[in-house]
């Protein structure tokens, strides 16, 4: 994957990004709107406040072992594209395209329209005019609305700065991430300090295991399991879908692996830093939630303390718990705050993403001027491409859908890579190693093993949103196929 020299354009990548911007690309990318939104979801599938923890704390450990299994990987093989590069290795280039292939149709693309249509959203909050309410026209049945141009607007604008260089880009990401790091300690100490009551305590801290799973349909609670034996652990496997989805994108890093400086030993400090960050701040927020609001709550509750978490409103948890200790204006203010998290986050999805399918096309697997940086030693084609397809699924509004099937795919991508680390030990057992996966071969066994259950829970309780996924990712093969016997 040499770079290609072009008569515009510049022929290799630059070494911009240090430890601190690294990190920050990982922490960035980690946290979008899903922390202050998931857990009601959550809530509503185990119904106690000790399992709720544990599903955010085996979401935390998971990611962690990935990210310290994925180091290795990223030392051995510091090239643009990342985890690409690594199936390639490991397996072949089927095995690559497809996680390439999915990951532009869906888990980077469709991240990037949600995350920048829940911007639009909580815009909307301060200024109703650009919120996806407003609905602008109806076009072929798709009904088009100012929050959906505005999401369309965000996109182009940080598809712009990162195309003017990486500095810009990683300027961005800094700025964004530090400030969303600052404010959700904030609202943490002041929920744990001032929010804290002894209402909310008692009824989360009283029976701590005691857990129900809501099943809902259309918004009403269709009947109620009480959970004991298997059927706590089906139910954490099932609620597991939001908080693994909030802990995604961690290993956008490697991605960026050609524009980092040292990065044998960058890579793998940032993902570790990064990610256990990330799952400490996720494991506070929650202990947070529960000091401030009732978990189990009512779906016709006339307050925020009777719809507790489990029925917050818009499952705007966050938004309910503030509004305990700040009051009428947390409304506002988590907006804001939302706003500068999804803006942050979209910015690294942004940056990383393309990076992986111009590694494609200098393999001959993507459109051949992806593989072209600019004056600006940037990818700017593949940034292009890919704000076009992510503004393409923020106006066909199947984003939504998209997304609920990218945890089992995404899953499938990390178990084979991580099971790569184990490949590549057999088949390159003397390459260089500047960095060894923590715990091998147990850690990363263990991971493949937790990844691989929760992948087998919900094949079975949500096949709604599993077999379209999987589906996907297999009508690559075709493509793959097609594309080796014609030159795009």
């Amino acid at each position: 994957m040499s770079p290609q020299n072009n008569k515009t354009g510049s022929s290799s990548f630059r070494h911009e990004l240090g430890l601190f911007d690294s990190t920050m690309i990982v922490i960035g990318s980690m946290i979008g709107s899903g922390i202050f939104i998931v857990s009601s979801d959550i809530a509503r599938s185990v119904g106690s406040a000790g399992l709720l923890i544990l599903v955010w704390l085996i979401a935390g450990i998971i990611t962690l072992i990935a990210a310290l299994s994925y180091g290795e990987l990223a030392a051995m093989m510091p090239k643009a594209g990342g985890q690409y590069v690594y199936l390639c290795e490991a397996y072949n280039p089927l095995v690559g395209f497809l996680y390439g292939w999915t990951l532009f149709l869906i888990i980077q693309s469709g991240t990037i329209a949600a995350v920048a249509v829940a911007f639009a959203k909580f815009t909307g909050v301060l200024v109703p005019g650009l919120g996806t309410n407003n609905v602008l026209i109806t076009l072929l049945g798709l009904k088009i609305s100012a929050g959906q141009l505005l999401a369309i607007f965000i996109i182009s604008i940080l598809s712009f700065i990162n195309i003017k260089g990486l500095k810009h880009g990683k300027l961005v990401q800094n700025i964004f991430t530090t400030a969303k790091i600052v404010s959700i300690l904030g609202l943490i100490v002041l929920g744990i300090f001032i929010g804290a009551n002894s209402q909310a305590i008692s009824a989360n801290f009283t029976n701590i295991w005691n857990g129900q799973w809501l099943h809902m349909s259309a918004g009403k609670i269709q009947w109620i399991e009480q959970l004991s034996g298997f059927s706590i652990i089906i139910a954490i496997g099932v609620a597991m879908v939001g908080s693994l989805f909030s802990s995604d994108a961690w290993n956008n890093i490697t991605f960026t692996a050609g524009e980092v400086k040292d990065p044998k030993k960058n890579i793998p400090l940032s993902l570790l830093i990064g990610t256990l960050t990330v799952t400490i701040i996720y494991m506070l927020v929650n202990v947070s939630y529960l000091l401030v609001l009732p978990l189990r709550g009512d779906p016709n509750g006339t307050s925020i303390t009777s719809s507790g978490i489990q029925f917050a409103a818009e499952d705007r948890v966050a938004t309910a718990a503030a509004n305990i200790f700040l009051g009428e204006p947390a409304v506002i203010i988590m907006a804001v705050l939302i706003m500068i998290s999804t803006f942050g986050c979209n910015n690294g999805l942004i940056l990383a993403g393309a990076r992986v399918y111009y590694a494609m096309a200098k393999d001959n697997l993507f459109f051949k001027k992806v593989g072209l940086l600019n004056k600006n030693s940037v990818p700017a084609n593949a940034l292009i491409i890919q704000a076009v397809w992510a503004s393409i699924l923020c106006l066909s509004g199947t984003y939504g859908q998209l997304l609920d099937y990218v945890i089992f795919a995404v899953l499938i991508f990390y178990m084979l890579t991580i099971a790569g680390v184990f490949i590549l030990r057999m088949k390159k057992p003397n390459a260089e190693r500047p960095y060894k996966a923590l715990g091998y071969p147990v850690l990363p066994a263990l991971y493949i093993l937790l990844a691989a259950s929760i992948s087998i829970i919900l094949l079975i309780y949500k096949p709604q949103y599993t077999w379209p996924g999987l589906i996907i990712v297999l009508l690559g093969i075709p493509v793959y196929y097609f594309k080796n016997r014609k030159t795009i």
